[in-house]
């Protein structure tokens, strides 16, 4: 059984190419292509798919987590 339910499936969109997504697996893959004319996949993380565009994806992993972390309120 896929990891992502029908439902959300159904209704979550690429964020770069607003294509429907089709679930490969450990992945999920844009319908349309890019402009590069590549299909963008996005990486699917215990379940909850990772929708970042990929080159964010990397500068996010290589953050430190203070740098994700907005002012903590008081």
């Amino acid at each position: 059984m896929s990891p992502i339910s029908p439902d959300l499936l159904a209704v979550v969109r690429c964020p770069v190419t607003g294509s429907t997504l089709v679930d490969k697996g450990d992945f999920l893959v844009s319908s349309v292509t890019d402009s590069t004319g590549n299909p963008v996949h996005y990486s699917i993380d215990e379940g909850i798919p990772v929708l970042l565009r990929p080159e964010l994806l990397v500068a996010a992993t290589e953050a430190g987590s203070d740098q994700h972390d907005g002012p903590v309120a008081n």
